[in-house]
C-alpha cells in the first residue's frame, strides 16, 4: 500500500489545503493529514483541536484519507504511518526553497522517506491562511477560500 503523508498548520485549512490533499489521494493508496500544532507561528485563529476538526470535515469525502494531530517531528510521524512520501505544495519559488531544506532535513532523519512537491493549482495560487483569517476576521464571505464543508464551523468557532 503507498502511503503519503501531507502536513501543516491549517490555521485554517484552505482550499488550496483542500486541493493539495485531494491531488495527494488521488495517487496513494492512503492518505495521512497530520495537523501540526506550530508554535512559533503566531497570531493563529484556531487551537490545534479545532484546526483536526476543520480538516476532518474537509476531507471526510475523501475514502483514503485520515487527519490526526502530532506534534512531534513530521518525519517521526511519516514513517510511523508507513509513508514513503510526505507531500507538499508549493505556490512559488519562496516556498519551494523553504520546503527543500525541510525535505533534506526530513531524508536526513530518515533515509529513504521523500518529498514530493505539488505546485499549487493556478486558481488557487494566491491562497494562504493568513489571507484567509483576514476575510474571517473581517466577516467576508468565504466561499472562495475554505472548502465549503468547514464554513458553517468556523463561523461557529468564531462566535
Amino acid at each position: 500500500m503507498r502511503t503519503a503523508v501531507c502536513s501543516g498548520s491549517f490555521d485554517p485549512i484552505t482550499l488550496g489545503h483542500y486541493d493539495v490533499i485531494a491531488r495527494t489521494a488521488a495517487c496513494f493508496d492512503r492518505v495521512w493529514v497530520c495537523v501540526s500544532p506550530n508554535a512559533e507561528k503566531k497570531n493563529q485563529m484556531f487551537t490545534p483541536e479545532q484546526k483536526l476538526i476543520l480538516v476532518r470535515a474537509a476531507v471526510e469525502g475523501l475514502p483514503n484519507v485520515q487527519a490526526e494531530l502530532y506534534p512531534g517531528l513530521l518525519a517521526d510521524y511519516a514513517v510511523s504511518k508507513g509513508a514513503t512520501a510526505i507531500v507538499r505544495g508549493v505556490r512559488d519559488g519562496t516556498d519551494f526553497d523553504a520546503e527543500y531544506q525541510l525535505a533534506l532535513i526530513n531524508r536526513g532523519i530518515h533515509e529513504g522517506l521523500e518529498t514530493l512537491f505539488l505546485p499549487a493549482s493556478p486558481p488557487l495560487r494566491h491562497f494562504s491562511s493568513s489571507m484567509a483569517r483576514e476575510m474571517i476576521r473581517y466577516r467576508q464571505p468565504l466561499e472562495n477560500y475554505l472548502p465549503g464543508a468547514v464554513i458553517p464551523l468556523v463561523r461557529d468557532m468564531m462566535k
